[in-house]
């Protein structure tokens, strides 16, 4: 199972690609799917890795990586369409490549804290209704659903990143290893 967790962890790497490419193309339905099937990934593979007992320090160190593809694509998009301030997003990014840095640095890969996961399934919700195709019903009000979700996500994020370079005692959230706790302690 682990392996099975593993391989959807470095699928999901793939999945940002085609998701970048069909934004370009204004493919609003196939980039909406692409997105949802990124995410259902990252959600199946915490599940085989708890299931095996826990995750992989491979994993462990992976599992962020390929969520941060999967998320900034459509970041930058959105950021470049105006949908997002480009300072909001550069914020984002300059946030996720100090928390990688500091994921480097420990032996455990550094598993998340619960505002860094809180963070990543607001980015996710915000997205995919940001992404929602227009053409679909409610689209406003779910576009603007998205928005409105974004800057708590933000919030989060700038949050949880204190909490993991800050110096001084960890989490308890924090301490648990990924070999022990699952992929769920992989994320964000």
């Amino acid at each position: 199972m682990r392996r099975l967790a593993d391989l959807l962890t470095v699928t999901r790497a793939f999945i940002g690609l085609p998701l970048l490419l069909a934004m370009g193309a204004g493919q609003e339905v196939l980039a909406w799917w692409l997105l949802l099937l990124g995410g259902l990934s990252d959600w199946a593979d915490g599940l085989l890795a708890r299931r095996a007992g826990g995750g992989s320090v491979w994993g462990a160190r992976l599992d962020p990586l390929t969520d941060k593809i999967l998320i900034s694509a459509p970041l930058l998009v959105l950021a470049a369409w105006g949908v997002l301030p480009l300072w909001a997003v550069w914020l984002l990014l300059a946030r996720e490549l100090l928390v990688s840095g500091w994921r480097a640095g420990q032996a455990s890969g550094g598993p998340a804290s619960l505002g860094g996961k809180a963070k990543t399934v607001l980015q996710f919700g915000a997205l995919q209704l940001l992404l929602w195709p227009g053409a679909w019903p409610q689209a406003t009000l779910l576009h603007r659903a998205g928005w409105m979700l974004f800057w708590p996500s933000l919030a989060l994020a700038l949050s949880s990143a204190w909490g993991y370079l800050r110096p001084g005692p960890q989490p308890a959230s924090r301490a648990a290893s990924p070999l022990t706790s699952g992929d769920s302690e992989r994320r964000a």
